[in-house]
């Protein structure tokens, strides 16, 4: 009896928790780039560092966490609705083809704030709670 209720409540947990890390996810770009929304193909190909330029022809400069921050993993399952490992392969495969680069490694949400407010044309994403007046949401659909 008591097993069934462990095992109960690690599968509620599994359940609930990438749920409420999903809806405190937003992606977000310096104040200047001229995109609103992005479709999830378009956000899929621009974090994996396939779609190097904004509409408009502008560089597109991405910003990660490290792969094993919580947001990290719960925006690349939300978001991209890919996992976290399929983004390192891919950034893996441009390196050491030498056909691309990986996106830019910061700390924390702070620093990725920071960059993303600072660096024409940069893409990172945050949780709801860090967000602030010097970045701006984009939506993806």
């Amino acid at each position: 009896m008591l097993l069934r209720r462990a095992v109960l409540l690690l599968v509620t947990a599994m359940v609930i928790l990438p749920t409420a890390f999903a809806l405190g996810q937003e992606v977000v770009v310096h104040p200047r780039v001229a995109v609103e929304a992005l479709s999830r193909n378009e956000a899929r190909a621009i974090f994996g560092m396939r779609l190097r330029q904004w509409r408009d022809g502008s560089r597109i400069v991405v910003f990660v966490l490290p792969d094993t921050s919580p947001t990290h993993i719960s925006f690349a399952k939300s978001q991209l609705d890919i996992f976290p490992h399929q983004l390192r392969r891919a950034w893996d495969r441009l390196v050491f083809s030498g056909t691309g680069q990986a996106p830019i490694e910061v700390r924390s949400e702070e620093e990725m704030r920071a960059k993303v407010a600072t660096t024409d044309g940069a893409i990172g994403y945050l949780r709801k709670e860090d967000l602030n007046a010097t970045v701006r949401v984009l939506q993806i659909r």
